[in-house]
């Protein structure tokens, strides 16, 4: 049918009205394939009556015979009046045309014939115009029509539709008329028969329908081979329930009694079916409301059981089967074995499912087949199973983390197990419980209930031995042989590993779901896969074996670590039945290596018992003996523990019991040696000790500093002592238990002792002459020189060492602490004078040129660092306690004036070096600047080269010198400032003479300078007024010596020459430098000249211009007058106009706007 046919404009119209659309959309619609096909299936057959045309979210038409299902948004509704084709004629009377929700399509159908079709095919009038027959004919397709609608929507709700037949409407036949005793005539005795008749076969249906529903059994899908979910019981008892509600219901509404009165009335022979169909509905009614309530606490369990981690399920699978229990208990018609064995199923199935595949996938398969059974669409799920193990994606991590993966294997597994184990303890609590007498123990086989799951548990385990192979094949990445040919087996294990990976790649990548039992595609990859893995066993058999004897080939202690090496890097693979038995004769031979591995440490020990103090440099030599028997006993525990790492293989030979009395006997005599040890050391120890007692603890060395005496003994013995006090049992004779009783005062006497001594050898040792005095004075004050030397008197061993070494300790602190103090006030005295010796006073600015302007600030600096000296004077003063009339005093004071003295001294100097190397020819470099200007007395310089530039190198000079005069005296024996100290200083004044004559050089070659631009002196001394009148006099200017000449009016050539010469100058001019350099370092700005001397040069061109341009105006008002005469004619000027005009053109020089405009009227005239 195509888009344009005269049909399809009552659809098209109400179609862009209610969908808002435009006629293009409209028109590809109808045009497409599919809706062509559809149209013409409605509008040119009469087998469909109905047409239903809908948009979805996204706003794409869709067009159907049938209700469109799960569409909310409108819907329109094209349906036809009857069974006939839809021409041009007859289109716009048998069409209907509405608006109507998605989900109200079939109830709108249903209304549609209810209220609209059935009223107008039974109106007298409409009967009438049609055909015989017609209209009962319609009336029937119509009522088949609204019986199939609502017996779809009723389908799809679930539920079963009792249909109900139109003849019962003739309200002859309504319960008055039924009471009638006969009826008159053939004609109503016909119909009566007609409408028993249509009774009984409805009575027949009813019970046909009913019956269906009653033997639905939820065990069906089991039966018929899927594997539903717990949801799939609950959905179908909660749904029968429903709809034997619905059924109750429809046979209790007054249609229902009627057809119950018309059998009673007709005596019927299904009056008893339809009797019976109300019991049956009644007790399954009872049946579905027991069930359903018992089933919902266990659907609850499993709805909360859904929503925990995988890992929780496990600890939760008794409550589960409690609950299962309890249904069993409870209910009196689901406490058969054939209903709980299919719930227990189920719940096996949810289980394998949640670790299997999505529950979505899951619950639409299981639903698709309830659909089918209940006559009823899927209902939401109750129940969401999870996937756990991911199904296709399980093998995938096999090549990388198998670990994790495996984790969660196990995990299932135990959980599935944990499932069985519930429900064994279940079914014992059941067989001592009883109901009536009679036992409720479930007596069927635990079979029915866990076949599917014992050969899910199975090939889990199958999985499971998968992951853990891999999981120690993947170590193999790591292992590193050492050896001669360690590089060529790492590499051929390398291979092995290689080829393993390639192995598990293609189980990562296979497509199959490998949790699928019956999956025969991933039982042949697993197959090959265990032929694989015994290939690469025996390749790792041949490499180890090689091992092996490289090991047995190197000494007893090396092989036996070797081995032992070996076992565990290769632990994770060697219970491997294949390789276990190919190793063992190795294995075997190593614990006889071990065995000769004792015997050489005996051998060691009694070739070497004797020299073993050279082992150990770092240790008292009894302690390095200790030590090296302690490494003999260490090697040969390690030995032994290489022997029980080869028998965690089992291997179940003889020579373990003989390893073990040889290093008993290796343990005895290490025992032995060092109780001879440590009696020698003892001994040793208690002459050192008394020897160290007697000793005083400090004397003055050759150099008169003070000593610790016997420091480096008495370190050696404590050290001794500490180490026997916590490693070895060597016993302590008297005077060693005395030093060591008295170690922890003798320690901090020595502590103290040396901390002491090391700060008065600081305090004497870094003196210099003007504070020796000042520390003597100290001295004396502290009295320490009498206690040093009555410190001297004490012995290590005397009483009250502690106690006095402290009472001098802190003194000889106090000392060093003023001193220490005092010295670093000294330093920062001299960073301060440093820091004036590298000060900048002069600077150059970012032209670098000489920068005075931060000076200020230099002096500011200085003066606060000068107060900063004499606070810091002042608090050295106070820390040596002098008075400020002592000889120390003024001593040290002098020292330091000099020390300040030296460093203004540098600032001077340094400041002066700065400007003569500025001032150097050699500097090339401007230094200062000055300004060549214009003035009416002549060229000029600002400020003047001689007494202004004088004046302020002067200045810089003597602001040089006010630096020296800011810091304060320190001295007090000296009365004059630094300034005037230094003014006396025959260097400084050298400089200063040398910076003078670098200034009258400069001055010579400014003068030169003034000199050369004399040349363009006539420019601002010569009267331009008298000029311009002698040129226009003589047409030219006379000589000095001219008194009289000729006179010669100026030509428009003269006035060309004289412009001419003037441009020539101006470029002259223009062309100077903006700035020069005199003698290296004096900047000569000449842009203020240069701009002066231009104004004058264009002024005295101006005097020329000007002149031509009044001829140029005279000439202009003469010939305006007569601007019928010849233009140069009538002009009275010697100058033809043409010919000064282009003069003033070439001389650069435009006509005012008012002499163009005069010059364009005369022009064409």
């Amino acid at each position: 049918m195509d888009a344009r046919d005269k049909r399809l404009d009552p659809v098209s119209n109400f179609t862009l009205t209610g969908f808002g659309l435009e006629q293009e959309p409209w028109r590809e619609f109808a045009s497409g394939e599919e809706s062509r096909v559809i149209l013409n299936s409605f509008f040119n057959t009469q087998d469909y009556t109905h047409l239903f045309i809908h948009h979805d979210d996204g706003g794409q038409l869709h067009i159907g015979l049938d209700y469109p299902q799960n569409v909310q948004t409108k819907v329109i509704y094209i349906s036809k009046t009857g069974q006939e084709v839809v021409t041009k004629e007859n289109g716009q009377n048998i069409l209907i045309i509405q608006e109507v929700q998605g989900g109200d399509a079939k109830t709108f159908t249903i209304a549609a014939c209810e209220e609209v079709t059935f009223p107008l095919l039974s109106n007298p009038g409409t009967s009438r115009s049609s055909a015989v027959g017609l209209a009962e004919e319609a009336l029937r397709f119509m009522e088949r029509q609204r019986n199939e609608a609502l017996a779809i929507k009723a389908q799809i709700e679930g539920r079963t539709f009792l249909p109900y037949s139109d003849a019962f409407r003739d309200k002859r036949f309504h319960d008055n008329a039924l009471h009638d005793d006969s009826y008159q005539g053939d004609t109503e005795g016909r119909k009566w028969l007609e409408l028993l008749h249509v009774c009984d076969s409805t009575i027949i249906e009813w019970v046909k329908l009913v019956s269906e529903v009653l033997q639905q059994d939820s065990s069906q899908m089991v039966l018929d081979g899927l594997e539903p979910l717990p949801s799939a019981e609950f959905n179908f008892w909660r749904s029968r329930l429903r709809n034997l509600h619905f059924i109750q219901q429809q046979l209790k509404s007054s249609r229902a009694q009627q057809v119950l009165s018309i059998a009673q009335r007709a005596e019927s022979v299904y009056l008893s079916s339809l009797r019976d169909l109300h019991t049956d509905v009644q007790k399954g009614l009872d049946e579905a409301e027991d069930i359903t309530r018992n089933l919902t606490p266990v659907q609850e369990k499993l709805e909360e059981l859904q929503q925990m981690e995988y890992q929780q399920l496990g600890d939760n699978m008794a409550a589960v089967m409690e609950e299962v229990r309890l249904v069993w208990i409870r209910s009196v018609f689901y406490c058969r074995p054939c209903r709980v064995v299919v719930l227990l199923q189920e719940i096996c199935t949810l289980l394998i499912q949640m670790v299997r595949h999505t529950g979505r996938l899951t619950h639409t398969q299981t639903h698709r087949h309830t659909h089918h059974m209940l006559s009823m669409p899927p209902s939401p799920p109750l129940l969401q199973s999870r996937s756990f193990l991911l199904g296709e994606d399980l093998m995938r991590p096999l090549g990388s983390e198998p670990g994790e993966k495996m984790d969660d294997i196990t995990l299932v597994i135990w959980t599935l197990k944990s499932l069985k184990e519930a429900f064994r303890l279940c079914r014992t609590q059941l067989e001592d419980h009883r109901r009536d007498g009679d036992t409720l123990s479930w007596d069927f086989p635990s079979q029915l209930v866990f076949f599917r799951l014992d050969h899910f548990l199975l090939h889990l385990q199958g999985i499971q031995e998968v992951f853990r192979v891999s999981l120690q094949l993947h170590q193999l990445e790591c292992t590193v042989l050492s050896g001669v040919g360690g590089r060529m087996w790492t590499d051929v294990v390398q291979e092995v590993y290689q080829d393993f990976l390639c192995h598990v790649t293609v189980m990562c990548d296979l497509t199959c779901d490998p949790t699928d039992p019956d999956d025969q595609s991933f039982l042949k990859h697993l197959s090959q896969f265990w032929v694989q893995v015994s290939d690469l066993e025996r390749r790792l058999v041949s490499v180890l074996s090689r091992a092996f004897e490289d090991c047995c080939v190197s000494s007893s202690a090396a092989a036996a670590a070797a081995a032992a090496k070996l076992v565990k890097m290769f632990g994770f693979i060697l219970d491997r039945p294949l390789i276990h038995d190919q190793l063992r004769p190795h294995l075997v031979r190593l614990e006889e290596m071990v065995l000769e591995e004792l015997d050489q440490i005996e051998l060691l020990f009694f070739s070497q018992r004797e020299e073993s103090d050279t082992f150990c440099m770092f240790t008292p030599s009894h302690a390095a003996r200790l030590c090296w028997s302690q490494q003999l006993r260490l090697r040969a525990e390690t030995t032994l523990k290489h022997l029980r790492t080869l028998q965690q293989l089992d291997l179940d030979s003889g020579a373990s019991k003989l390893v073990l009395q040889r290093f008993n006997h290796i343990e005895d005599l290490l025992r032995d040696f060092g109780d001879g040890l440590r009696s020698s050391w003892s001994s040793l120890l208690d002459s050192d000790s008394e020897f160290i007692l007697e000793q005083p603890v400090i004397q003055n060395n050759q150099q008169g500093m003070l000593v610790v005496n016997c420091s480096n003994k008495l370190q050696v013995v404590l050290r001794e002592l500490r180490y026997v006090s916590r490693k070895t049992a060597v016993e302590l004779r008297p005077y060693a238990a005395r030093l060591f009783t008295c170690r922890d005062d003798i320690t901090r006497s020595y502590l103290s002792l040396s901390h002491m001594v090391s700060c008065y050898n600081q305090v004497v040792s870094g003196v210099f002459p003007a504070e020796l005095s000042l520390i003597q004075d100290q001295l004396q004050d502290l009295h320490l020189n009498q206690n040093l030397s009555d410190l001297q008197r004490y012995t290590w061993g005397s009483e009250g060492l502690q106690q006095q070494v402290e009472q001098n300790r802190d003194a000889v602190l106090l000392l060093h602490s003023t001193v220490s103090q005092a010295r670093a006030n000294m330093d920062a005295m001299t960073r301060i004078i440093q820091g004036w010796a590298e000060l900048d006073l002069l600077q150059r600015s970012g032209e670098s040129l000489l920068e005075v302007g931060d000076m200020e600030q230099s002096y500011r600096h200085i003066r606060e660092e000068g107060e900063e000296l004499l606070r810091l004077t002042q608090l050295n003063r106070s820390l040596y306690g002098a008075e400020d009339s002592s000889k120390s005093w003024v001593m040290y004071l002098d020292h330091l004036d000099d020390k300040v003295q030296d460093g203004l001294f540098q600032l001077v100097l340094r400041s002066l070096h700065f400007l003569l190397d500025n001032m150097k020819p050699q500097s090339c470099c401007a230094f200062v600047t000055v300004s060549l200007q214009l003035q009416e007395t002549g060229s000029v310089f600002e400020p003047s080269v001689g007494v202004g530039l004088s004046d302020l190198l002067q200045t810089i000079i003597s602001d040089i010198y006010t630096a020296a005069s800011l810091p304060l005296r320190i001295s007090v024996s000296r009365h004059s400032n630094y300034q005037v100290s230094l003014q006396q200083s025959s260097d400084l004044s050298a400089l200063e003479q040398e910076v003078k004559n670098c200034l009258l050089q400069v001055k010579e070659e400014a003068e030169l300078l003034l000199t050369r631009l004399d040349r363009y002196s006539y420019l601002w001394l010569s009267d331009r007024k008298r000029v311009m009148q002698e040129f226009l006099t003589y047409s030219r200017q006379l000589g000095p010596e001219e008194l009289e000449a000729v006179k010669t009016p100026p030509t428009l050539t003269d006035f060309q020459r004289e412009i001419n010469s003037l441009n020539t100058l101006r470029e002259e001019v223009t062309h100077l430098d903006d700035v020069i350099l005199l003698h290296s370092w004096l900047q000569v700005d000449q842009r203020a000249f240069r701009d002066s001397l231009l104004s004058l040069v264009h002024k005295w061109r101006h005097l020329y211009t000007d002149y031509l341009l009044d001829s140029v105006s005279d000439s202009l008002q003469q010939v305006t007058p007569h601007c019928d005469d010849d233009v140069e004619s009538a002009s009275s000027s010697s100058f033809r106009l043409s010919e000064t005009i282009i003069l003033l053109e070439a001389a650069g020089v435009q006509l005012p706007d008012h002499l163009s405009a005069q010059l364009q009227v005369v022009t064409p005239l």
